[in-house]
């Protein structure tokens, strides 16, 4: 077992409990208050599980036989994707008065950018909870199964998508279009188009993305936020975000986040989930 230190305040319930609300069947589980996830780095594959230790601020890891070998690997994506680095204070004390309803909430991240692109596309147009379960269909019909570890898949890789039926993946529940749109993005993965780690310009970047058939801003920028877990990343013609800031055209509302600069991601968070917050 590893474990994994961490500063409070940190909200366990909230993350948990978002990534329970996008967990896909045959790839997580979340159960007697662990999350257990398939996991696959160059050729190693197996199952990683977490818990966290509120009592002595330590994640508890446990990775399976086949995923010893890169367990480094393994542990840097788990705290890229539990945002385990994070300095709350720092973060909080730029945010001021947004933060204080919950001043333990981190940025979720991912441990594979082209997973996340692939959920980030299957999200568009569809609620959590259906995207959650288009995914899964996804990962079953293409990904390959863990033999020692019954009912789970590995993510299908690039490779495995790029050669994918469009038409198959249509069947699957999703539009034409958007199957095209996978198929290009395991494309771009494989070509290095897609940058797997966050660019040193993610504006620059997030442009780059939205060339990719079937990628809008929307998506781009939570692309960005997820899958490169960039900081500093608003989208103020979010629909709820346009809500929360009423009589305001998103370049007014751009304008107003200029303020949270550089944890603009933190406060789009907790502008999401903090009900009743205006400006």
């Amino acid at each position: 077992m590893f474990e994994l230190s961490w500063q409070a305040p940190y909200d366990w319930p909230w993350m948990w409990g978002f990534l329970q609300a996008r967990a896909v069947a045959g790839i997580e589980r979340f159960e007697a208050g662990r999350y257990t996830r398939s996991f696959e780095y160059h050729g190693h594959r197996g199952v990683i599980t977490m818990a966290s230790d509120e009592s002595r601020q330590v994640l508890r890891v446990t990775l399976s036989e086949g995923l010893l070998p890169v367990a480094d690997s393994c542990l840097a994506r788990i705290s890229r994707l539990l945002d385990l680095n994070c300095a709350p204070q720092a973060i909080n004390d730029t945010l001021g008065t947004l933060a204080s309803a919950r001043p333990g909430l981190r940025l979720p991240g991912s441990m594979d950018a082209f997973e996340q692109g692939v959920r980030a596309i299957l999200g568009q147009l569809v609620s959590v909870s259906m995207a959650a379960k288009l995914t899964g269909k996804v990962a079953i019909a293409f990904g390959e199964p863990l033999p020692d570890f019954p009912g789970f898949y590995l993510f299908p890789r690039p490779e495995q998508l790029i050669n994918a039926d469009p038409q198959q993946l249509k069947a699957l529940g999703m539009p034409l279009r958007r199957a095209e749109s996978l198929i290009y993005l395991a494309s771009a993965a494989l070509s290095g188009e897609l940058p797997i780690t966050a660019p040193d310009d993610i504006e620059q970047g997030m442009k780059t993305l939205q060339s990719f058939p079937g990628i809008g801003r929307w998506t781009a920028n939570y692309f960005a936020l997820r899958g490169w877990q960039a900081s500093d990343v608003f989208l103020p013609d979010d629909y709820l975000i346009k809500q929360r800031f009423p009589g305001m055209t998103p370049t007014q509302i751009r304008r107003y986040a200029e303020r949270w600069h550089p944890w603009r991601s933190y406060a789009l968070l907790h502008i999401w989930y903090t009900e009743g917050w205006a400006p």
